[in-house]
This record gives structure tokens, C-alpha cells and sequence, in this order.
């Protein structure tokens, strides 16, 4: 069975940082990412991360504050976060999937874990 689980969430002053943890299991991605939702808002893309950690893209709002990374020996990925702002207060959701860097198809997804920012 194919499961991703988030861990690493919790609350942090702002311009504090966080790190998150998403276990893999029952198959390896060739793509995985992660998402978010804030309160109000439509889920969107973070950040993505390809096979061998070559290829990352991050959306614009975390650029240079959001850092992805992953294990493959341990089927995990990570993101770790600086400089949090109140504005990344939200779900977030670890995705796994496949593609090309043209088109990143997410199949498979966690059962998210919170964040909260403090001001």
C-alpha cells in the first residue's frame, strides 16, 4: 500500500525556521514536492524535487527561504524553511508522482501536517 506521511510540522515565531519529513512507502517517485493550503485559500505548489535532487523548482514566494531535498536510500524527502513568515501559516502536503520537467503529474499525496507562523 502506498502511503506518505508528513511529520515535522508545529508552531514557530516568525523568522524562525522549520524542517519537514515525508516518509515514502510501497513504491519510489520519480517526482516528489510539496504543497500547501493556507486558511481561505486554494492548495498550491511549493516546491518539487527530481530522481537524483538535480532538478528543484520552488514557487517564488519561498525562493531562497525554502530548501527541498531527498533520501532515496530512505525513500524520504525534506524541505527545510527559514525565515518563516506569518503567511506560510497552512497545511502542508507531501506529494509523490512522475513526469518530465515540462509536466509533474502528483498522484499520490499525504495526509498533510500544520504549520502555524506566530507574528
Amino acid at each position: 500500500q502506498v502511503q506518505l506521511v508528513e511529520s515535522g510540522g508545529g508552531l514557530v515565531q516568525a523568522g524562525g525556521s522549520l524542517r519537514l519529513s515525508c516518509a515514502a512507502s510501497g513504491r519510489t517517485f520519480s517526482r516528489m514536492g510539496w504543497f500547501r493550503q493556507a486558511p481561505g485559500k486554494e492548495r498550491e505548489f511549493v516546491a518539487g524535487i527530481s530522481w537524483t535532487g538535480a532538478r528543484t523548482s520552488y514557487a517564488e514566494s519561498v525562493k531562497g527561504r525554502f530548501t527541498i531535498s531527498r533520501d532515496n536510500a530512505k525513500n524520504t524527502i525534506g524541505m527545510q524553511m527559514n525565515s518563516l513568515k506569518f503567511e506560510g501559516t497552512a497545511v502542508y502536503y507531501c506529494a509523490g508522482g512522475s513526469g518530465a520537467d515540462t509536466r509533474v503529474q502528483y498522484d499520490y499525496w499525504g495526509q498533510g501536517t500544520q504549520v502555524t507562523v506566530s507574528s
